[in-house]
């Protein structure tokens, strides 16, 4: 099963996670924003742009920790081997940290590859159209769930525009 991830974070130095989004092939969602962030390591732009879209999903507030064991608890739900789909390295990088933790949990038995798109996917006229029309005055750009759900649009109209799966890269 494909899942799409999409993150927020601090900034391109100081990297931290903010938010998460993960959206499954089969429209199943995962999203949680972390409380315990330092908001003094966010850039110029996220304190514009994304931290004013926190808040909007009930019970996604929750620390590190809580967020390690969400996650775990997500992607087993869905009994079968994932493949997360991606379109920022430091997608996947962020992610495995919030599986993790602090304490070197070993990642959920269901993770298999991971697909970093290609630039060629992202810039097709196909992927763009279906990930804008996504969007929504609610749900804009820059949201992890929203832009999880934009990456899958994408992908699906894509995959389906363009049958060959030429631009995935393994990451």
């Amino acid at each position: 099963m494909l899942v799409f991830v999409d993150t927020e974070f601090t900034d391109f130095i100081q990297i931290d996670l903010i938010a998460i989004g993960l959206v499954a092939e089969d429209g199943r969602e995962f999203y949680a924003e972390r409380n315990d962030y330092r908001r003094e390591d966010c850039s110029d732009f996220v304190r514009a742009y994304v931290l004013p879209l926190l808040g909007q999903v009930k019970g996604a507030s929750c620390s590190v920790q809580e967020l390690t064991l969400r996650l775990h608890g997500w992607l087993e739900s869905l009994r079968q081997p994932v493949t997360l789909v991606f379109d920022y390295a430091s997608d996947w990088d962020l992610l495995a940290d919030a599986l993790q933790a602090e304490d070197g949990q070993p990642l959920p038995s269901n993770l298999g590859e991971k697909w970093l798109l290609t630039p060629e996917v992202i810039g097709d006229p196909v992927f763009r159209q279906a990930m804008t029309e996504t969007y929504s005055a609610n749900w804009p750009p820059h949201h992890a769930l929203a832009d999880a759900r934009a990456l899958r649009s994408g992908y699906l109209s894509w995959k389906s525009a363009v049958p060959s799966q030429a631009g995935l890269r393994a990451s």
